[in-house]
């Protein structure tokens, strides 16, 4: 098990062009491809495990794909059936809505990951396909993977969806692209958008509506991709962070997708009080464009709403919390329960291990701003919480266990922090 020591920063002004790319939209790149005709062109493609993981599977199910270093074609046969295992390593993105994509095609398919996307609940998913003709099954009745999904016909649905996931509203607009008529589907709040965005852009009839999405079924392929992945906020959020814990520090994020859905977390930090500026470059599938975080004094906040947005950035945002003045508080954010580790917990434990104050909810938790002091901590295999807590390394020092899983979403993730402080692996 490797671990991190990272080391306290006095100040920095640490700038970028190299963020991992979005890792949400590398993974929807690969697989819309596969509804198109022709070639699709993908520029500045995620190459880290999850996101290759989809794209090896993109190409056992019949695509002919081509990777120049710079530039990934991928020209769609249609879905094949394989007599190959379908593995999705650690994505639960990749494994829901792959789940979706081959519940109508034709033949048998198998998806399975590592021992943590293993253990992650998929009924959220596999259940509403079994409700429209999809035969799929798994472990615990479907719940947990392996799963086995055999090709069937779609029936039309109207679903109402219980939980605002960008995973579960893919999974069944991509299983309604090939349904036998309109569909519905609603949430109780707007989860990112990429999916509906980004095949709208290739051509499919989507239309949008605050909460209710209608999508009707493919007439013919969509049109094939020509896009530059733009950096994902939620990974240079990590850098936000760090700048805005630094006394006298700076971070200035270039290329990166100004989404209104994937800039939650940085809405939150100016609220925090945080001096953040955007400027929007170019918009084609997604407004792009460069973030400028600067250091101010930290005050405490309540975080309740647009959950659905900012999920993944919870647990750096901890680290904010930690060192802002007052007490913080995460609300109707039950979903951070069955993500790559319980993040509830491993937050505030480790929170607790570097000295701060928490209060754990079934929904979240509180974190009283103080001092964070150096410790020793382990990721439980999370990637997102193993780079929070190095992120909180440059406050205060501080080892972090188990950092392998960082690969799965942010290779360069060290090489950049080394720009900022000083780290030992």
């Amino acid at each position: 098990m490797m671990s991190a020591k990272v080391f306290p920063a006095v100040s920095f002004d640490f700038k970028s062009d190299a963020i991992a790319p979005d890792k949400s939209i590398s993974h929807r790149c690969a697989m819309f491809a596969v509804l198109a005709e022709g070639e699709s062109r993908i520029e500045n493609f995620l190459r880290a495990e999850d996101t290759l993981n989809t794209l090896n599977i993109v190409g056992q199910l019949g695509a002919d794909i081509h990777d120049d270093g710079k530039v990934i074609t991928i020209i769609s046969h249609g879905i094949h059936e394989t007599s190959e295992i379908l593995d999705c390593g650690n994505s639960g993105t990749g494994m829901r809505l792959f789940c979706g994509l081959l519940s109508s095609a034709e033949g048998h398919f198998i998806l399975t990951g590592d021992e943590y996307l293993k253990r992650r609940p998929m009924k959220r998913v596999t259940q509403p396909l079994r409700n429209i003709g999809a035969q799929l099954d798994g472990r615990n009745n479907g719940d947990l993977a392996p799963l086995s999904i055999r090709g069937a016909s779609l029936k039309a649905f109207s679903y109402e969806s219980k939980v605002a996931s960008a995973q579960v509203k893919s999974a069944m607009i991509l299983a309604a692209l090939r349904s036998d008529g309109m569909c519905t589907f609603r949430e109780p709040e707007l989860s990112r958008d990429h999916t509906e965005r980004m095949l709208l852009g290739m051509g499919a009839h989507i239309e949008c509506n605050a909460l209710e999405t209608k999508i009707w079924p493919l007439e013919k392929p969509l049109t094939p991709l020509s896009i530059r992945v733009p950096a994902d906020p939620s990974s240079a959020f990590f850098f936000a962070v760090a700048a805005a814990i630094t006394p006298n520090s700076s971070t200035v994020i270039e290329g990166v997708t100004l989404n209104p859905t994937r800039i939650e977390a940085f809405k939150v930090l100016e609220r925090m009080g945080a001096n953040i500026t955007y400027t929007i470059t170019s918009e084609k599938y997604e407004p792009i464009g460069s973030i400028t975080v600067k250091y101010a004094p930290l005050k405490a906040v309540v975080v309740s709403e647009n959950i659905a947005w900012l999920i993944d950035e919870l647990p750096v945002l901890s680290i904010a919390m930690a060192c802002a003045e007052g007490k913080s508080l995460i609300q109707n954010a039950q979903e951070l329960r069955v993500k790559e580790s319980d993040r509830i917990k491993t937050v505030v434990d480790n929170l607790n291990l570097c000295g701060i104050q928490t209060e754990e909810f079934s929904d979240g938790y509180a974190v009283m701003g103080g001092t964070l002091h150096s410790a020793r901590v382990n990721s439980h295999g999370d990637h997102r919480i193993a780079m929070s807590f190095c992120i909180a390394g440059i406050r205060c020092g501080m080892e972090v266990e188990d950092i392998e899983c960082i690969n799965t979403s942010f290779p360069n993730f060290f090489a950049l922090l080394a720009q900022c402080t000083k780290v030992n692996r």
